[in-house]
């Protein structure tokens, strides 16, 4: 017997385990909705390049035009060049949902940091009213507060938006800290006299960013969709102040005018920027899920 055969294996040989692919963070990456709003932000933003016409000029000869070469997507019952006013009035629109956005998520984060740090009678209190807002719908509360506010505007119209729609952002934020409340380092923090801020900044946004991006995506359609809805119902901005909502806003005339552009056009980029945004937030909500599973 050779010095090999006294080494042999007997039995059946394990199979050599194969190693794990490592999963790229762009698996699913939604590139096509990233590209197409990107695209439409950029062309909002930069609106002076691509404007043929004045998009506030009423041009009471060529009302109800359909697309053609001088008007390359028709105009309004109005006579405006909708165009123009697509990449003018959209600027608006998003400007709004972001500017909404950001006040709702400062709410939320304030709200929620504190309520996941407060003692167990305050925390219920301040969740017990978070559910009496939830129970509310969001349209009638913003209803409410523009008539308090007066005409709406961009200003009035965001911070409107924004405070009735952090509610559900504040609660995930709550959990998530409420979980990191007591480690080592916030009470570390404490105990060498860090603020509340301080504390906030440094230990307990890090830590909670990543779960509340995919509904900060989502509160951005949400405001835009919010706009639109009120402008469309004529209680937004006003016919003189350019969006897509107000542009929208005029669809009853068009509709009896069979001017179908003044609809489909507007409304077809509000749906693919609302859809991309979608694609973006549910992608963002899928890379959280996985961080989470990993963990």
């Amino acid at each position: 017997m050779t010095e090999n055969e006294l080494f042999t294996m007997v039995g059946i040989r394990p199979e050599p385990v194969a190693p794990k692919k490592k999963v790229s963070r762009l698996n699913g990456f939604p590139w096509v909705s990233v590209i197409l709003m990107a695209t439409i932000v950029l062309c909002c933003l930069f609106a002076e390049v691509l404007m043929t016409k004045d998009p506030s000029y009423l041009d009471l000869k060529n009302f109800n035009i359909a697309p053609n070469a001088e008007f390359l997507f028709g105009t309004d019952t109005l006579g405006r060049d909708i165009f123009s006013g697509i990449w003018y009035g959209g600027r608006i629109s998003i400007t709004i949902g972001f500017l909404a956005t950001l006040i709702s998520t400062l709410i939320a984060v304030v709200y929620g940091s504190v309520s996941g740090i407060a003692p167990a009678w305050l925390d219920t209190l301040m969740m017990r009213f978070t559910e009496i807002f939830l129970s509310v719908p969001g349209l009638l509360l913003v209803l409410f507060l523009q008539a308090i506010l007066g005409e709406a505007n961009v200003l009035t119209l965001s911070i409107v938006i924004g405070v009735t729609s952090w509610a559900s952002i504040a609660k995930v934020i709550r959990t998530e800290v409420r979980q990191i409340r007591n480690s080592e380092y916030v009470v570390a923090s404490k105990c060498m006299g860090g603020k509340f801020f301080h504390i906030l900044r440094k230990h307990l946004a890090p830590n909670f960013i990543a779960s509340i991006m995919f509904m900060v995506v989502m509160n951005v359609r949400g405001a835009i969709g919010s706009e639109s809805t009120l402008s469309f119902m004529g209680m937004g901005l006003p016919l003189e102040i350019i969006s897509w909502g107000s542009m929208l806003s005029l669809s009853e005339k068009a509709l009896l005018t069979d001017s179908w552009w003044i609809i489909i056009i507007p409304g077809a980029f509000l749906v693919t920027l609302l859809m991309c945004l979608t694609n973006i937030g549910n992608y963002l909500r899928k890379a959280a899920n996985r961080k989470e599973s990993n963990l």
